[in-house]
């Protein structure tokens, strides 16, 4: 049977030949089943052909043909080579471009092939990237403190302007109004915009206009979690940094951070500051009105804020075009949130009339007296909690103070008003120049400060004058010398110095003590003082007044010093000093040297408030309660500090009861006597230093004890060479006493402080001590001893206390001669000299730390003990630097 077959071209090494012998054998083969074997080198496995049959033999001869004319193709002219290539490109069997066109698989192909890389890139992007934390900036916000009745006093000390506050008080309608003009698919979308982020970044790959986050969570993680860069490898960690928070935080938590964290102008960082800012009121206060304005900020505040913006942009940013911008933005925004379904029409038709904010503030918030309030109640959180210097200026905490605001505005009424009416810098430039005053209120039955004035300004006058200052108290620290001379006893002169220690006489307020000017002071033995050069000390009074023999109540109540003088050196100035620390003084660098005669009449510089704390001790009769600033401190709503009242009994409660009788019989008779309230029970002591260089006058009701200091003294922290100045001269008056111009600030301010309490009287004083004879008093026989302890216990026993002459009642003052009680002849104290100004002062206020050792020209012991600057302040109503302030370090 012939075959007939076309010719075609042969390979190398094949050829018609092999073909033929093939046909052959084929033909010749007497089975179907017959094997020929193919060794066509065209075949690359050189492997063997089975056919079944001649039809099958026949068909691979014909195909053979074709198979090797695509095989030379392929080999030879570009075609596909015998094993089919994965990707068919150039395409085989094609000529022309449309060997060059990819055919539909291909390109199907190599699109799917680029999307599942690129998911396998983002999936493991995804897994990769982490969510950073917060930025301590996005964190940072103020701290808000708060008067004692919950008021809000100030929000500041933070590093920015923030209060953060939570979802529950962010108005809904502020949610509304921004989800409509900034995201309207934001409660329902997974925190991305697909569309703006491949604009975002085709404008910034050709160079254009950079773009932000077109959705809430966006520009939240912006905010918040990343650098302000804009910058192609910050959009992609933008991309991804939300996509993880939209899935991870909840939608409330991203709308409260996103409106905590964006900046609305004006400094004000969050939705409440805004609020505060803008329309001075809590977030959760405002309407929708105000919301949709707020929310327009958001926009930029630097051209929709109405007060505009010309030092940023004169040409653009003006009140007429940020207001025009202002109004319109916050129409369409309420109009967004009709057709979003967020607010009914008939709520929109209510909001006509464009909310307009308030103007910007022009005075510092931390000006007036409110600088050194928070500088006290900031101090206090410092040395009181756990709370850090950084982390308190990280802000974010919520500072309950005791301050009570009609107070301390009184206060500053009562300093202000006596300035302006009597010191004048124009008409006396060498007198009434530098003058400053001082004081501070604190409520005796718990400790609380109440009232400060610290200066003129804050922002003006640095140091904060409630602290202390260095001018010395004067006489105001003669109560601590009888109390200490009640509590410890009169050493006894004959015995030893171990047992003269142990074997003491406590001593009455009618006790007897010399009063002369120019008294030569002895020890408890009766030696004469000398101090280390050798030299004696000689004891003036104010006026070279000279009294005689005296009892200690008028020499109270006179202000005489040489009683006192001599009365400490009988006790010893270091249970003096023990006393004066028990009832609230600290032993720091502002306590004088004890172991000199003057220190028993004030050369000690404390504060206000520890002098106010001090005599409040004697006000609730001898208990002890430590003056504080600070009630709570609450962070992020829960309270981290809770103040507990502490107490402690300094002094038996019929000794701090006399001491009140005394110094309340220097209100009705003595040098106290401006300082009267009709109808109210008053104990105080005037003081004054030696050179006319501070006056004081410390008082108090059973409800109110305040201390109020004047001094001259250069208001530049920067000179360390800063001196107390003379007050001679004035404010017009001859010399500055306690019981002028301190004495009339203290009354003006207790007498409106006072209006409406309810009226108290002081525990009427049971006897005590004996009546004793010192400093050089004639005795009519030997006072009795007995044995006391050397020291108080924690809790002074109530014993009956040994028989003594003293009345119940303030006495009239006696003026004692040789003789003394029964020789007495009754004085009043209406015999008191009236200064200049109509104050009664008496003939032996002032220069009450006077004293002289003989054979030298200096005056006092250890004359100043601080220089004002030493407490300089920290450049923000701070005056705690130098010696630590009142809450700072070891100070008080």
């Amino acid at each position: 049977m012939s075959e007939h077959r076309r010719k075609t071209s042969q390979p190398p090494g094949g050829g018609r030949a092999a073909a033929r012998r093939a046909a052959q054998s084929a033909g010749r083969s007497d089975t179907p089943s017959r094997r020929v074997v193919n060794e066509s080198p065209s075949d690359p496995y050189g492997g063997e052909r089975q056919y079944g049959s001649r039809a099958e033999a026949r068909r691979a001869q014909r195909g053979g043909g074709r198979r090797r004319g695509a095989e030379e193709l392929g080999s030879g002219a570009g075609g596909h080579p015998g094993k089919k290539r994965l990707i068919d490109y150039p395409r085989a069997g094609k000529h022309g471009y449309r060997r060059w066109v990819p055919s539909w698989k291909l390109v199907s192909g190599v699109c799917l092939s680029f999307l599942g890389l690129l998911m396998g890139v983002a999936g493991v992007a995804y897994a990769i990237v982490t969510t950073p934390k917060v930025n301590a900036a996005a964190e940072a916000q103020n701290n808000v403190y708060y008067w004692a009745d919950g008021k809000q006093m100030v929000a500041t000390g933070g590093e920015v302007n923030r209060q953060e506050i939570s979802y529950e008080q962010i108005p809904k309608a502020m949610r509304n109004a921004v989800i409509s003009a900034e995201n309207k698919t934001f409660e329902n979308d997974k925190g991305i915009d697909p569309m703006g982020i491949a604009r975002a970044v085709f404008n910034m790959a050709k160079g254009g206009e950079t773009q932000g986050g077109s959705t809430i969570t966006q520009q939240y993680v912006k905010n918040s979690r990343l650098s302000q860069d804009q910058t192609f490898s910050r959009k992609f960690k933008e991309l991804f940094i939300t996509l993880k928070v939209g899935g991870e935080m909840k939608k409330r938590d991203v709308m409260a951070g996103y409106l905590n964290v964006s900046y609305y102008g004006r400094g004000a960082w969050g939705l409440q500051a805004a609020a505060r800012t803008y329309y001075n009121k809590d977030a959760k206060d405002l309407d929708p009105s105000q919301c949709a304005f707020l929310a327009t900020l958001l926009k930029g505040a630097t051209y929709f804020d109405p007060a505009g913006a010309p030092e940023v942009d004169p040409e653009r940013a003006t009140k007429e075009k940020n207001r025009e911008r202002a109004e319109d933005r916050w129409r369409w925004i309420l109009d967004e949130q009709v057709k979003d379904n967020r607010m009914e029409q008939s709520e929109r038709a209510k909001y006509d009339e464009f909310p307009m904010p308030l103007p910007p503030r022009q005075s510092a918030e931390l000006g007036g007296q409110i600088g050194y309030l928070v500088d006290l109640a900031k101090s206090y959180v410092l040395n009181n909690t756990a709370v850090t210097a950084n982390e308190l200026a990280q802000g974010g905490y919520e500072i309950h103070t005791t301050f009570q605001q009609d107070k301390v505005k009184e206060l500053q009424k009562a300093v202000e008003d006596v300035d302006k009416a009597n010191i004048d810098p124009e008409k006396r430039p060498d007198k009434d120049t530098h003058v400053q005053f001082g004081g501070a209120s604190i409520d005796p039955s718990s400790g609380a400060i109440v009232a400060t004035y610290g200066g003129r300004d804050a922002t003006k006058h640095y140091t904060n004058n409630a602290n202390p200052t260095g001018a010395q108290v004067g006489s105001t620290f003669k109560p601590f010398v009888l109390a200490a001379a009640m509590q410890y006893g009169k050493r006894n002169p004959e015995l030893g110095p171990e047992q003269g220690e142990s074997t003491r006489t406590p001593v009455s307020p009618e006790s007897i003590y010399n009063g002369d000017n120019l008294l030569e002071i002895r020890n408890y033995n009766g030696a004469v003082w000398k101090n280390e050069e050798g030299k004696r000390w000689l004891q003036t009074n104010d006026g070279d007044e000279s009294y005689g023999d005296i009892d200690l109540r008028y020499a109270m109540e006179q202000s005489a010093n040489s009683p006192y003088v001599q009365l400490g050196m009988d006790v010893g100035t270091d249970k003096v000093k023990d006393v004066a620390m028990a009832v609230g003084l600290r032993d720091d660098d502002y306590m004088a040297d004890s172991t000199v005669p003057s220190y028993s009449i004030g050369t000690s510089s404390p504060s206000a408030i520890r002098m106010a704390g001090a005599y409040a001790t004697f006000a609730t009769s001898g208990i002890q309660r430590e003056p504080f600033s600070v009630t709570k401190v609450n962070e992020e709503g829960a309270t981290i500090y809770q103040h507990e009242s502490k107490q402690k009994r300094a002094l038996d409660a019929l000794i701090a009861d006399n001491v009140t009788d005394v110094l309340k019989n220097v209100v009705e008779n003595g040098t106290g006597t401006p300082a009267k309230l009709p109808g109210r029970d008053v104990a105080g002591k005037t003081g004054t230093t030696d050179g006319n260089r501070s006056a004081w006058f410390v008082g108090y009701t059973p409800q109110l004890s305040t201390a109020i200091s004047m001094f001259r003294l250069d208001d530049d922290e920067k000179n360390k060479k800063r001196e107390f100045l003379e007050m001679y001269g004035t404010g017009g008056e001859k010399e500055i006493h306690g019981a002028s111009f301190p004495a009339q600030i203290w009354h003006d301010f207790m007498a409106v402080a006072m209006k409406g309490e309810k009226v108290k009287n002081f525990p009427k004083p049971q006897p005590w001590g004996e009546k004793m004879y010192g400093g050089g008093a004639v005795s009519p026989t030997p006072a009795p001893s007995i044995t006391a302890s050397p020291k108080p216990s924690p809790e002074p026993t109530t014993a009956s206390p040994s028989p003594t002459t003293s009345s119940p009642t303030p006495s009239p003052s006696k003026s004692c001669g040789m003789w003394g009680a029964e020789e007495c002849e009754e004085t009043g104290g209406s015999d008191a000299g009236t200064g200049d100004g109509g104050t009664t002062e008496g003939a032996t206020e002032g220069g009450d730390t006077a004293g002289t050792v003989e054979g030298a020209d200096t005056t006092g012991a250890t004359g100043e003990t601080t220089e004002g600057n030493e407490n300089g302040g920290n450049g923000n109503g701070n005056g705690n630097d130098g010696g630590g302030g009142f809450f700072g370090g070891t100070d008080g």
